[in-house]
C-alpha cells in the first residue's frame, strides 16, 4: 500500500519544516514552527481548540500556504505545491469532518481516490481500491451509497480514501471525533495496521488516550507555537500542557 521512496529510508527525516509561518489577517496561527518526522514514525499533535493544529495540516497538505518558511518532503522543497501535487507524491489526510462523495458507493469513493489522488488508471487502481477496502474493515459495505454510511464507516471511508493514494505520510485529522468506545478500539486497530506496514502518521486528536496508544511522540501546541514535545507521558505531565490544554492551575 505505502509507496515507495527509496532515498528517504527508516528512521531519516521524511517531512521536515523549517520557521513556517502563517497569518490570517493579524491572527498568527503558525508562528515559526520547525518540526522534522523521521519515515515510519507516529507523531501525535494537540493543543486547545485555536492551537493552529488543523492549519498545521493544511500546510502540509496543500490546503494552506506558508506565508515563511519552507516545508520539506522526501528531500525535495513542497512550499508551493498544490495539493494535488503533494497527494501525488505521497502526503495523503482526511478531515475532521467526512466529506464522501455522498451520491457514489463506497467502493466507488475509493477508486476515485486511487486514479485521481494515486495517479493511476482505472484497471490498476481495482486492487488497490479492494485491498483498501479490506483493511478499513468496509469490504462488506462496498456497493452501499456512500451518504447512508453512519459516522464510524464515514470515518473509515474518509481514511480508505486517503489510503487508496498509496500515501507514504497519512494525515489524519480528529478521526476519533464522535465516535463510541468501543468504535476508538475498532478505529485503533485499523490505524496501528496501517502504521505497521510503515505508513508514517501525523494525527490530530483530543481523544488522548487514543492517541497515546498510537503515537510514540507527542507535540503540544499553543497559538501556533511548541509548548512542548517528546514522549507522551513526559508531555501530558509538562506544567505548561497541564496548565494549558487541560485547565490545571499548577501554581
Amino acid at each position: 500500500m505505502v509507496r515507495g521512496h527509496p532515498e528517504v529510508a527508516p528512521g531519516e527525516t521524511l517531512l521536515r519544516l523549517d520557521a513556517v509561518s502563517k497569518s490570517y489577517g493579524s491572527l498568527r496561527v503558525t508562528d515559526g514552527l520547525s518540526l522534522a518526522v523521521s519515515r515510519g514514525e507516529a507523531l501525535g499533535i494537540i493543543g486547545p481548540n485555536g492551537a493552529g493544529k488543523t492549519t498545521l495540516m493544511n500546510l502540509i497538505a496543500g490546503d494552506s500556504v506558508a506565508d515563511a518558511g519552507r516545508i520539506t518532503f522526501c528531500g525535495q522543497d513542497v512550499t508551493t505545491l498544490s495539493p494535488a501535487a503533494r497527494c501525488r507524491a505521497g502526503i495523503a489526510r482526511s478531515y475532521q469532518i467526512p466529506h464522501p462523495f455522498v451520491g457514489l458507493s463506497v467502493y466507488e469513493n475509493v477508486l476515485v481516490g486511487a486514479m485521481f489522488g494515486g495517479g493511476i488508471g482505472e484497471r490498476a487502481a481495482q486492487p488497490v481500491a479492494l485491498r483498501v477496502l479490506q483493511r478499513t474493515g468496509l469490504a462488506s459495505k462496498a456497493n452501499r451509497v456512500a451518504g447512508a454510511l453512519p459516522l464510524l464507516d464515514r470515518k473509515r471511508l474518509e481514511m480508505a480514501r486517503a489510503l487508496a493514494t498509496r500515501p507514504t505520510l497519512l494525515l489524519l485529522d480528529e478521526i476519533a471525533g464522535g465516535l463510541t468506545e468501543h468504535e476508538v478500539h475498532e478505529l485503533l486497530a485499523t490505524i496501528r495496521s496501517i502504521r505497521e506496514e510503515g505508513v508514517t502518521i501525523l494525527w490530530i486528536e483530543h481523544i488522548v488516550h487514543a492517541l497515546t496508544a498510537i503515537v510514540g511522540r507527542l507535540l503540544a501546541l499553543d497559538f501556533g507555537r511548541r509548548i512542548a514535545e517528546g514522549e507522551p507521558t513526559a508531555v501530558m505531565a509538562d506544567p505548561a500542557v497541564k496548565e494549558i490544554y487541560m485547565g490545571i492551575d499548577v501554581e
